[in-house]
């Protein structure tokens, strides 16, 4: 494997970032986008080389960052199957929402900013990935965080939202540094206990049992990883940020929220899986937290009526899901329910788009109504992604959501049920969803409807590569009874080189049970697609105001979490801060200046006295200077003789 081209495939992205963040102002905007994007579709291109030609972990060490007694940090990367399968779906995924970017953003001004900040985020998750150990992925961590705030806050600027979107964007960055405090208690606690915080030593070392550490110690550990996770992953209690991040342009919904940065949480816990199979606890803890979540983020959905704001906890519930894989040991399922969400959401999020960009930033889905008959192309792909999140026969999501349940039925019935209630959820509000923007009555006001089109190339290209995706991606990982020689591919070449892995225990259920499960799985999407199509195929009408029932001022009003939030966190705090600069600035730094500045005035109405111009004046200080230093010097060395 070579480093170079590793190393063209990691930099790429920051190389162009930086010629947009330079000279990108000077520059055609397509050009300022263009270059941006094929950086973008070089890196994936090498990503496929390396992926492909990968036959066994490879591990580079750039440098030494820190070396004290036995504990030492390298600035390294690990290219094994699971990194190069996430920078599989991070340069992918991110290469069409650039493309589409090129037709959806229409400030030509900011065009080059926009990109740069893309760029940025692509390198950074690529960093956060291939990093070799936790201190490299601390980095790409970070910088995620950072260029997620930018480019939800990008619009900061706008006359009616500017505000609402840069406080969304510190919402955002403030809950994931909360979670991150998890995340540098966990790197110490590494680093005081193993002297090293690269992955296949803390491994090696752990399997070898030199370091024979309590049960304590890694509940402790796997915690505060888990809780870094919660932030970057939206999950209780750090969730909230997620749908607030819907101020940012559609492109950056669909690029946070499909692979990259939400998935962040999911790729730690599944590489760090050999810290939490120590501690069987945290997994009972994730395992709830994300049910939990799934469970409120799919009731949320089901009376939101943002398009945005549907999808947005539409992700936190299926992030939910990916928990739960988590908790029963299933790393590797989770990460094919990231792979396959990625195409799906990122499919969805991008119609959406395109529904925006053609109903002229229109959200309300109250608004809509029989779009399918002005966006065919749009309609079809919206189709085929809901079709694959709501777990239709034989599309992308139905394959994955089906091996979640499945680990669910081995572990609890209640986590089975409870799973089960998920998925009905969100059959329903996806269903309602389709069906309120494409079908229904046209609610569609006659200046929108004069200018509504299907959307340009570069819009639409992406949506159907990406629809390709949502309809085969469950071919890579097949169960065993219809997969033959090529079952659970994803799985095989995640156990092969990840380490712990390995020697993770598989429940195994019988072929009929399996059936059974995917029977029950087709049987709720088929009925949940029928119900809504009832319902809202043919009316836009829906219970609103005081006719509503409690169940559905909950869901509309998203369990009034965010009042509660501010209700008890946000405005305390803020109250504590308005106290605190008035005891600290005001009062007292106010009053320290003051005095220096009233010492400083007054040794210098004391010195200025000496300063007159006199010539003979200054002389004779000169020479009484002079005389003191020259006693003192002559006492100096008589005293120490």
């Amino acid at each position: 494997m070579s480093l170079q081209l590793f190393l063209a495939m990691l930099f790429l992205p920051l190389i162009t970032g930086g010629i947009n963040g330079i000279i990108g102002r000077k520059l055609p905007y397509l050009l300022s986008g263009s270059i941006a994007s094929i950086s973008v579709f070089l890196s994936f291109c090498i990503a496929l080389f390396i992926f492909f030609n990968l036959q066994e972990p490879v591990h580079y060490t750039i440098y030494n960052v820190f070396s004290w007694q036995k504990a030492s940090i390298q600035f390294g990367f690990q290219i094994d199957a699971l990194s190069s399968w996430m920078s599989l779906i991070i340069t992918g995924i991110g290469c069409l929402i650039h493309l589409f970017s090129m037709g959806y953003v229409e400030d030509k001004n900011e065009f080059y900013k926009f990109f740069t900040y893309l760029n940025l985020f692509i390198f950074s998750m690529l960093l956060l990935v291939f990093g070799s150990n936790y201190f490299v992925m601390f980095f790409g961590w970070e910088g995620v965080g950072v260029c997620s705030f930018l480019l939800i806050g990008f619009n900061y600027s706008d006359a009616k939202k500017g505000l609402a979107n840069a406080m969304a964007a510190r919402k955002a960055f403030i809950m994931n540094r909360i979670g991150d405090a998890g995340l540098l208690v966990a790197l110490f606690l590494l680093l005081q206990e193993f002297q090293t915080l690269e992955y296949r030593e803390i491994y090696e070392l752990i399997q070898s049992g030199e370091h024979q550490l309590s049960h304590p110690f890694y509940f402790g550990l796997a915690l505060s990883l888990f809780f870094a996770a919660t932030g970057k992953s939206a999950q209780i209690p750090l969730f909230t940020w997620l749908p607030d991040a819907m101020a940012g342009p559609t492109p950056v919904s669909a690029l946070i929220h499909a692979a990259t940065m939400v998935t962040a949480g999911i790729f730690m816990v599944v590489r760090s899986n050999f810290i939490f199979e120590l501690a069987p606890d945290v997994k009972e803890i994730i395992l709830w937290i994300g049910l939990s979540t799934a469970l409120i983020g799919a009731f949320i959905a089901l009376k939101q009526n943002d398009i945005k704001k549907v999808l947005a906890y539409s992700t936190v519930s299926q992030l939910g899901l990916m928990f739960v894989a988590l908790g029963c040991g299933a790393y590797t399922v989770a990460i094919f329910h990231v792979t396959t969400h990625a195409f799906f959401k990122a499919l969805l999020f991008l119609c959406a788009g395109s529904i925006i960009h053609a109903m002229h930033h229109e959200q309300d889905i109250r608004k809509m109504g029989q779009l399918k008959s002005y966006m065919k192309i749009t309609h079809l792909c919206f189709l085929i992604g809901t079709l694959a999140i709501i777990g239709f026969p034989f599309l992308s999501g139905f394959f994955s959501k089906d091996e979640i349940i499945a680990h669910a039925y081995s572990h609890h019935p209640i986590v089975f049920i409870l799973t089960l209630f998920v998925v009905i959820m969100t059959a329903i509000y996806m269903s309602r969803l389709y069906y309120r923007i494409f079908w229904g009555n046209e609610n569609i006001d006659e200046h929108t409807k004069s200018h509504l089109h299907e959307s340009p190339w570069t819009m639409t290209l992406p949506l159907s590569l990406l629809a390709v995706g949502a309809l085969l991606g469950g071919l890579l990982n097949l169960p065993s009874f219809m997969g033959g020689g090529h079952a659970h591919f994803l799985s095989h070449l995640l156990e092969h080189q990840v380490e712990g892995l390995d020697k993770i225990q598989h429940h195994s259920l019988s072929n009929s049970i399996s059936m059974l499960l995917m029977a029950s799985s087709a049987a709720i999407a088929i009925f949940a697609l029928y119900f809504s199509y009832l319902k809202w195929g043919k009316t836009n009408k829906e219970i609103i105001g005081s006719k509503a029932g409690i169940w559905q001022s909950l869901s509309s009003n998203r369990l009034y979490i965010d009042e509660l939030y501010n209700a008890i966190i946000v405005k305390p705090t803020e109250k504590i801060a308005a106290r605190g600069e008035y005891l600290i600035e005001k009062i007292i730094l106010s009053q320290i200046i003051q005095w220096i500045g009233t010492s400083l005035q007054w040794s210098g109405s004391l010195l200025i006295r000496f300063q007159k111009g006199t010539v003979n004046q200054y002389i004779f200080w000169m020479i009484f200077a002079t005389l003191l230093f020259f006693l003192y010097t002559t006492l100096t060395i008589h005293l120490w003789n």
